[in-house]
């Protein structure tokens, strides 16, 4: 079972600047290309950092302010003060920019802008070359699956495949997203799984597992072991 990858859901026409940008060229390629964020890189297209709107608002924030270090100073306030200051790309963005690849899945991209505090990721290779650009919107996109599709994996995938359940033996059915399972299967293990696993397809949104069993086989019996016997051998 497949799960989307940022590479289902990334931006690959990624608008770019370079190093020595200056601000007003890094406010036209945000504006035409009407983002909020874009990778600065150099001429072999790695990521070295990303300028974003909140990089480029220091300036109109400092407006007519005095320049000139003040005492006791803040790290932040020091901060904003020298991008107050700069005109090109170099002394705006924020680095090392926080990167993720295609193959990383969306759990795991949504989990590091969390962590990270970002809104959008540069996508590179292995290389640490651009490929493309994940937004928050772009994994949102996730939850646009037909609820058609989402049934056909669950039942393909889940239930016919991992499972080897007989067809027709479990009912399925997706509303926006939510999926609910209705029949009755022959252990209790075979139960706990087909609802975690159906919580893993690409889409779904919460699980109603209201399947039955026919064996509770999560509490069986153990026997303690002895020296010089295998567990599970009295």
């Amino acid at each position: 079972m497949r799960a989307w990858q940022v590479g289902d859901v990334m931006t690959r026409d990624v608008a770019t600047v370079v190093e020595a940008t200056p601000y007003r060229k890094i406010v036209d390629v945000l504006a035409d290309r009407r983002v909020s964020a874009v990778p600065v890189v150099d001429d072999f297209g790695h990521v070295r950092g990303v300028v974003s709107e909140a990089d480029l608002l220091h300036k109109v924030e400092w407006m007519g302010e005095p320049h000139e270090r003040r005492v006791f100073e803040r790290p932040r306030q020091r901060r904003a003060r020298l991008k107050g200051e700069a005109g090109i790309a170099r002394d705006l963005m924020s680095a090392p920019a926080v990167t993720t690849f295609p193959h990383t899945s969306l759990v795991a991209a949504a989990k590091l802008m969390d962590r990270e505090q970002v809104k959008r990721l540069p996508v590179v290779d292995d290389l640490g070359r651009i490929v493309g650009v994940v937004t928050r919107g772009d994994l949102l996109r996730v939850h646009l699956r037909p609820d058609a599709d989402i049934r056909d994996d669950v039942v393909q995938e889940v239930l016919l495949r991992v499972l080897a359940v007989r067809e027709g033996t479990v009912r399925v059915e997706v509303h926006d997203g939510v999926v609910s399972m209705t029949g009755r299967l022959d252990q209790r293990s075979a139960v706990d799984i087909a609802g975690r696993l159906a919580a893993r397809v690409s889409g779904v949104v919460e699980v109603v597992n209201d399947l039955g069993y026919d064996f509770d086989d999560t509490h069986l019996p153990t026997f303690p072991s002895f020296p010089g016997r295998p567990a599970g051998v009295a």
